[in-house]
């Protein structure tokens, strides 16, 4: 590297050491974030550079600005430079990238027969990739500028790390901040910010070759370029390598540096620097020369570094900021022009990139075909499940104050369909409200905009007060259009949400599926099939069994699938309710992947509470309260979707004793919002908050809100969900001596559930019934034994615990304290297996005044290597941020550590957390779990 290529990583050596590890160390993911100019690719290539040669691979791939929707396009870009000769016998996998990469055509595989199932389709080409990584050797894949690919990129890239090739080293940049990327899957994040003054000035004192620079340029020139090196590189290359500084001022603005930069080029150089810059993308020299007219100065461009080739022949700007420096310096007439030449240099291409012609369509004038273009784009993205392209297109549309009033209803109903599966919905209810206000408006479209904001209300932000009387005022505009009319109701039939009793949405269940019958839409059909089959899961319908497989999985339209992919989402959650855990595993299994596929984001987002909640009652807690804090902390903008994760905290908290934080997280769950939340979250919610109230002595304040929850699940008539607020309420009333209430409500539930498949109220009525029983223990016993069997078998172990204790209690009362004795220590082995330090050591106390020896708390197991790493700088006073820097963590990671520490050393907080001496002089044989 020369002097002055070294100079302009200054300030950059940590994270230059960082970056050399990761390369060096394979398998490793690296983030490489900042903002642009801050010196991104310059610090990866310069680490390449320094670690790839001979025994080592670099692979090269770009995301773009105006991307098409071509999913894992910078990842095959990066693949056809790999060295043939070192890749060997390939596995036979690898033949499905045949249509991907014909440059490696002559040592792939033959491909295979192609799958029809287009998840099982895009698993083989994940697994092609990752093969042929592994069989190319110690390699290093960079892939540039993340913020803007695709979903089908990220989720490639999420595979490979999931379970990366040994000797593969993964570099991601990507520009701060880019919202909603997905960081979780990095070792490490490299976190570029500004240079300061001082090493602002030792850059540009290398740059121009000078010590002798008077003492206020630094200052001076950090004030101007705010430290970012590439504009610092701009503006010092401005000046001249003759020029003395005091001879010439600092420009102001990198428009200033640039103009400057292109005054030194011929016309014929000018003219193919300026055409680049329309152009926005490196491109081939085909399409540079019809929109700059020749390439007699592309040499030239290239000789004076105003132009960089990007590889395979592509040609354009080293950064963006240049680009739109360059851009800016164009007359108006000519850019027009200009915009003009590129729609005809691009439209012939096979696939015409539709995105970028709706670019240059509109900077060029032609409206007409700007929206023909920009619907096009849209069209084909969500075609093929890149929503967010899709999205992006309409927006930027209906951004446009020169769209013709004409279009802005149909693109907003667009748009609209595509966000109620996404998760851009604040803009999209502005703009349907905006749109509503119109009185010219036509019956039929107002009708379905009125439906579309309806939804959007009721089910992604929760505002159900508001949603479901917009849904009713739809459906009023929508009598001549069964298809919608027949979607109208079946959202209304979703069990999940309004007062209604349920018998009442099955009624409008059974009209919505006779007007799909007459609507004719596959969507909408989709979308109704989609609804029955949840209804029928709501009430614990064995139905469901023969509902569920008849969904249209491999339907070659993904507005079908998203139908699908939402209804197997459903489906997961709802089982999860009943305790089918089993069966939860299976719908989300093609619930979850298909969603991705699609491009629905709002049902995998959401699938994400129910995997925290299905955590939570499986027992599988290790790390729970970190992730639920997490996704609650993910989701301060969407309240709603933060439920599940506030009742896995507020039943967590009540485990260990915490009363403030359980009340806290039990009211964000629904307590205080009963009918704007998810119903089943409401009564799982409210369950808790009476159990509080009796845990805090306060029974009538428990029977006050025992009163409340059972009154709206009489009302809503899904006695399957009264599986955890029964027993609760029972103990309720039972402690203000209301028995005859509470032997009504446990019979009201038994009459609910006959015939249902509901494992998880069905153990709820045993737990209940050992409550109204307590006069007669034997029969209590033999009632919470029962439950404690039911719970063990689903399984939900720290319910199977808490029946175990109501079942040693009465044993005890029928003087079998032996039997009594090993009931309760086996539940308090469960306790705290689990972690629920509260529930143990109340266990144990009662053993004690039993008389049995409580058991030692259970020994959970030496901590690996990466425990002591951890626990040694926490006992250090180190924060997780500083952690994850030393480890090379993730801060996520890390706090997962931190929890996993707490409960192996039996501590409650970070300061008392010492690493054992046991643990530390057994470390050196102890693998990282």
């Amino acid at each position: 590297m020369s002097d002055v290529a070294a100079a302009r990583l200054v300030g950059r050596d940590g994270e230059m050491r960082i970056l050399r590890e990761v390369m060096t160390h394979p398998p490793s993911v690296a983030l490489v974030e900042g903002e642009p100019g801050i010196g991104k690719t310059r610090l990866v290539r310069a680490a390449a550079a320094q670690t790839c040669g001979p025994g080592r691979t670099l692979l090269l791939g770009h995301c773009h600005q105006l991307r098409e929707p071509f999913p894992y396009g910078p990842v095959f870009e990066a693949l056809r430079d790999l060295p043939q000769e070192r890749l060997g016998e390939l596995s036979p996998v690898t033949g499905a990238l045949h249509a991907h990469l014909p440059e490696l055509l002559p040592v792939l595989p033959p491909a295979p027969p192609p799958l029809a199932d287009p998840g099982a389709e895009r698993h083989r080409l994940f697994r092609a990739v990752r093969e042929l990584l592994a069989a190319a050797g110690p390699a290093v894949l960079i892939i540039e500028d993340l913020h803007w690919a695709d979903d089908g990129t990220q989720d490639l890239l999420r595979f490979l790390t999931g379970r990366p090739p040994e000797d593969l080293a993964l570099v991601l940049t990507y520009r701060r901040p880019a919202t909603g990327l997905p960081l979780g899957y990095a070792n490490v994040v490299v976190s570029l910010q500004p240079l300061d003054a001082r090493d602002v000035g030792l850059l540009a004192a290398a740059l121009l070759h000078r010590s002798d620079l008077p003492p206020d340029f630094a200052g001076r020139l950090h004030e101007r370029t705010s430290g970012i090196p590439f504009l610092v590189e701009e503006v010092v290359r401005a000046l001249g390598p003759q020029q003395s500084l005091e001879q010439l001022p600092v420009p102001l603005m990198l428009r200033e540096a640039t103009a400057e930069q292109l005054a030194r080029l011929s016309p014929a150089g000018l003219a193919v620097a300026r055409a680049a810059a329309v152009l926005r993308l490196p491109v081939g020299e085909g399409p540079l020369a019809v929109v700059a007219g020749d390439l007699d100065g592309l040499v030239e461009a290239l000789r004076l570094g105003v132009l960089h080739e990007h590889g395979d022949g592509r040609y354009g700007f080293r950064h963006p900021l240049a680009q739109e420096a360059a851009y800016a310096t164009i007359p108006g007439p000519e850019r027009r022009q200009a915009h003009e030449r590129a729609v005809a240099a691009l439209a012939d291409a096979d696939p015409p990139p539709l995105v970028q012609l709706t670019f240059h369509a509109r900077r060029a004038g032609d409206l007409k075909a700007w929206l023909e273009y920009g619907t096009a784009a849209a069209q084909r993205a969500a075609a093929i499940g890149d929503t967010p392209l899709a999205v992006e297109v309409i927006e930027s549309l209906l951004a446009d104050p020169d769209l013709p009033a004409s279009e802005r209803a149909p693109l907003v109903l667009q748009l609209s369909r595509l966000a109620i599966a996404g998760l851009s919905h604040r803009r999209v209810i502005r703009l349907l409200r905006h749109l509503l206000s119109d009185e010219e408006l036509s019956r039929d479209l107002r009708g379905e905009a009125r439906l579309a904001l309806g939804m959007m209300l009721s089910f992604q932000v929760g505002e159900v007060a508001t949603g479901r009387p917009v849904l009713k005022a739809a459906l009023r505009e929508l009598e001549d259009q069964p298809a919608l009319a027949a979607r109208g109701w079946a959202s209304l039939a979703m069990p999940g949400w309004g007062g209604e009793h349920v018998s009442v949405q099955e009624e409008w269940m059974a009209l919505a599926e006779r007007l799909a019958a007459a609507g004719g839409d596959p969507e909408q059909s989709t979308a109704v099939q989609a609804n029955r089959a949840a209804l029928a899961m709501a009430m614990g319908s064995p139905e469901v069994l023969e509902l569920a497989p008849r969904l249209p999985v491999h339907d070659p339209s993904a507005a079908v699938r998203r139908q699908v992919a939402r209804a197997y989402c459903n489906l997961y959650d709802l089982s999860a309710t009943l305790g089918l855990f089993t069966l939860a595993k299976e719908y989300g299994s093609v619930g979850m992947p298909l969603a991705e596929e699609v491009g629905a984001p709002f049902p995998a987002f959401l699938a994400q509470g129910v995997a925290l909640r299905i955590d939570w009652m499986t027992g599988r807690w290790e790390g729970l309260a970190a992730r639920a804090a997490a996704l609650v902390e993910e989701t301060a903008d969407l309240p709603f979707s933060g439920v599940e994760a506030h009742l896995v905290l507020g039943w967590l908290s009540m485990a260990a004793g915490e009363w403030t934080e359980a009340e806290s997280h039990l009211a964000a769950a629904g307590v205080n919002q009963p009918d704007s939340i998810y119903v089943p979250m409401v009564f799982a919610a409210w369950a808790g908050m009476i159990e509080l109230h009796l845990a805090r002595g306060n029974p009538q304040a428990a029977a006050r809100e025992a009163d409340l929850a059972v009154e709206r699940l009489r009302r809503k008539g899904v006695w399957a969900w009264g599986d955890q607020l029964v027993p609760a309420a029972v103990s309720a009333y039972l402690a203000v001596e209301r028995s005859h209430e509470a032997t009504v409500l446990v019979e009201e539930l038994a009459q609910g559930i006959e015939g249902k498949m509901a494992p998880s109220a069905g153990a709820g009525l045993h737990l209940a019934r050992g409550l109204l029983a307590s006069g007669d223990p034997r029969r209590a016993a033999e009632y919470y034994a029962r439950a404690r069997g039911a719970y063990a078998a689903m399984p939900q172990p720290y319910a199977a615990a808490r029946a175990g204790e109501a079942e040693a209690g009465a044993l005890l009362a029928l003087g079998d304290r032996t039997a009594a004795a090993n009931v309760l220590a086996e539940a308090a082995e469960r306790f705290a297996a689990l972690g629920a330090t509260r529930d143990a050591a109340r266990c144990r106390h009662a053993l004690r005044e039993y008389g049995v020896a409580a058991p030692a708390p259970r020994r959970t197991g030496v901590l690996s290597q990466r425990e002591r790493e951890v626990a040694r700088l926490v006992a250090l006073g180190r924060t997780n941020k500083e952690i994850a820097e030393v480890l090379f963590l993730s801060r996520r990671t890390v706090e997962t550590h931190v929890a996993t520490l707490l409960r192996k050393l039996g501590v409650r907080s970070r300061t008392e957390i010492v690493v054992p001496a046991e643990d530390q002089s057994a470390g050196t044989t102890t693998g990282d779990h």
